[in-house]
């Protein structure tokens, strides 16, 4: 075999092993690439939430997600260079599965501290909510008394649900307690006379009353108030400090006030819980 030839050969073989090494090197970075990647890293911020919680997390206009809980949440990101993946959580239910096989990284959504201290890694309360009672403004209802032999609507899932159940003076004046999938629906069966009422969170409660159905009211008689925190997987203290620090920074420079009064309608400045 002449030089030529083996010259040429060598070279063949040189660039066949050049490509090769290339290729398993794409295809390595490939799989482990954000598009081919699902997992939880130091890079991403996935935070659970339900899409049909208005004011704290609904679906805008534009089609994205916004609330009082999201502006937080991108705050924190953004001042962490993280980047922030909302995950809609279908099934309330199912919020602490979903965390605890990291599918997302923290519940944050109008998410209630009491009842479940213990079930999780807790920031600092943020909120304080107050559970109120909805019925339509041309009704005979005024105050708790009012509720007996009504049918009561509320969603599923929710600590509000707990606390009627754990109050055995107002459940048992109940003639009927409806869970239902959410507050559209609760809202529906209202108007059409399904149901007599609603028990709702303070936020979404007035939400209800000022964009929804200006037709109905909030009673001055409530139930106790509770605290909403942001839920982390029970033992995530590395990740809840981080966001707490991150928080206590937005309270410290007024960033969470300014979030809080672009819902100044639904009432939830007044509301807010500084550290």
């Amino acid at each position: 075999m002449n030089k030529k030839i083996i010259l040429i050969l060598t070279l063949t073989l040189t660039i066949f092993l050049m490509i090769s090494t290339v290729s398993a090197s794409n295809m390595f970075d490939f799989f482990n690439s954000d598009s081919a990647n699902l997992e939880n890293t130091d890079e991403k911020f996935i935070i659970g939430f339900n899409s049909e919680f208005p004011p704290f997390g609904y679906v805008a206009d534009d089609k994205n997600y916004t609330g009082f809980d999201i502006e937080l949440a991108k705050e924190v990101c953004k001042r962490n260079n993280w980047t922030f993946i909302p995950l809609p959580i279908i099934d309330w239910n199912t919020k602490e599965l979903e965390l605890n096989s990291d599918e997302v990284d923290c519940i944050w959504s109008e998410f209630t501290i009491n009842g479940r201290e213990d079930n999780y890694t807790w920031s600092k309360p943020y909120f304080n909510n107050t559970p109120v009672v909805i019925v339509k403004s041309n009704s005979n209802i005024n105050s708790f008394n009012d509720l007996k032999g009504k049918s009561i609507e509320i969603e599923d899932g929710t600590s509000v649900l707990n606390k009627i159940k754990e109050n055995s003076t107002l459940n048992s004046n109940f003639n009927k307690i409806t869970e239902v999938d959410n507050y559209n629906t609760a809202l529906i069966d209202l108007e059409s006379g399904v149901c007599d009422a609603i028990i709702a969170d303070y936020g979404i409660a007035n939400y209800i009353v000022v964009e929804k159905c200006p037709d109905s009211k909030i009673l001055n008689e409530t139930l106790p108030d509770e605290h909403y925190g942001i839920g982390f997987k029970k033992g995530n203290t590395e990740l809840r400090d981080q966001v707490q620090k991150t928080l206590d920074e937005m309270f410290k420079d007024g960033t969470v006030d300014k979030i809080a009064q672009n819902y100044s309608k639904y009432h939830l400045p007044e509301r807010v819980m500084h550290p």
